[in-house]
């Protein structure tokens, strides 16, 4: 067990996992929180083998499978889980109520989602079909990376595109289904003078040499692999080619024009990169047509009409600031814990 400084302190417990959509995102929004919340509580990062490094500075325990999630909890008895670990199963998150007080998930799409406390869902927008009181639907939740405070409405300061546009091609952590090669490939055939870079994801699994190779048969063309500065490489962008999960409220945040590709059916699902917000959306990553994705990278280059609606619709947005709210939710959660440590509901204790 992890010995805890403060035993008046109470804990809160992160679980991150990667999960479809959602890239880097979460890990690095649990940063931001952790370090918000760090001088008011314990924090601990539960690390599972699909678990994202904790960040710097933190405790952490180590489990093995999944299975081993309840006991570890147990073990440590978390006043507050907050969990972002994609869908979670009905069973094993009504089992986790009887050893934690309170349950904070972000986007999750399954059963489990019921059992938690509150769930904050901002990679989908606000659906017809009512939903419960405890899952609250709201892009506005969205927290901006605190190295985009510099790049904030970036796009607003910038002159049209030059004699050479800067496209920026971006599909974040593992780009699973390769669409980086894919877009390389298609771009390559552009016949106009174009910077090209290439951001290659930290968890890239294809061949990052056969991008290279593309990139030496054409003129200002650079294959960058991390550590980079994404809001500082964003922000030089006329064009920004991305996935349809988290990468577009980043690029929103800062106001550049966007070409999004889904990777799979679950981001073509997502409906935020939509042309009402500023995006050009053209389906699937894999099916996509050369003359569609060339059509749309070079519209807002040629029509600066085009270009400013682009940024004006995502500019007026105003996202970024959701950290408050969670915040506020998560000391809400600590403060008034909805059970108690055996899983009883607090208002059944009180008679």
């Amino acid at each position: 067990m992890i010995p805890i400084e403060n035993s008046k302190k109470k804990t809160v417990a992160f679980y991150i996992a990667r999960s479809d959509g959602k890239g880097s995102y979460p890990a690095r929004r649990a940063a931001v929180l952790a370090r918000d919340i760090a001088k008011e509580v314990n924090v601990l990062f539960i690390v599972g083998e699909n678990s994202p490094s904790p960040p710097d500075g933190f405790k952490s325990i180590t489990i093995g499978k999944k299975a081993n999630l309840i006991q570890t909890l147990m073990l440590i008895r978390p006043d507050l889980l907050i969990r972002d670990t994609g869908p979670t199963v009905s069973e094993e998150v009504e089992k986790i109520r009887t050893v934690v007080p309170s349950l904070l998930h972000f986007d999750d799409f399954g059963d489990g989602g019921k059992q938690a406390d509150f769930v904050f869902q901002t990679l989908i927008e606000e659906a017809v079909d009512e939903h419960a009181e405890h899952i609250i639907v709201d892009r506005q939740l969205f927290i901006a990376d605190p190295t985009m405070r510099n790049f904030e409405k970036a796009g607003l300061r910038k002159s049209p595109p030059g004699p050479l546009p800067h496209l920026v091609i971006s599909f974040g952590e593992e780009d699973e289904g390769n669409l980086t090669y894919r877009a390389l490939r298609h771009v390559s055939q552009l016949q106009i003078p174009l910077k090209v870079t290439v951001l290659v994801g930290e968890r890239y699994p294809h061949d990052v040499s056969t991008l290279r190779m593309m990139a030496l048969g054409r003129r200002n063309t650079l294959v960058q692999q991390p550590p980079y500065n994404v809001p500082e490489i964003y922000a030089t962008a006329d064009v920004v080619l991305c996935a349809s999960g988290y990468m577009p409220y980043e690029v929103a945040v800062m106001g550049i024009p966007c070409v999004v590709l889904s990777q799979n059916d679950f981001e073509l699902g997502l409906a935020f990169p939509k042309e009402q917000h500023g995006f050009v959306h053209l389906g699937l990553g894999r099916k996509v047509k050369q003359s569609n994705l060339l059509n749309a990278i070079m519209e807002p280059l040629l029509h600066e009409s085009l270009r400013k609606r682009s940024i004006e619709r995502q500019l007026a947005l105003g996202l970024g600031e959701g950290k408050d709210k969670i915040i506020e939710t998560i000391l809400y959660l600590l403060e008034f814990p909805k059970r108690g440590a055996g899983g009883k509901a607090m208002s059944d204790m009180v008679h």
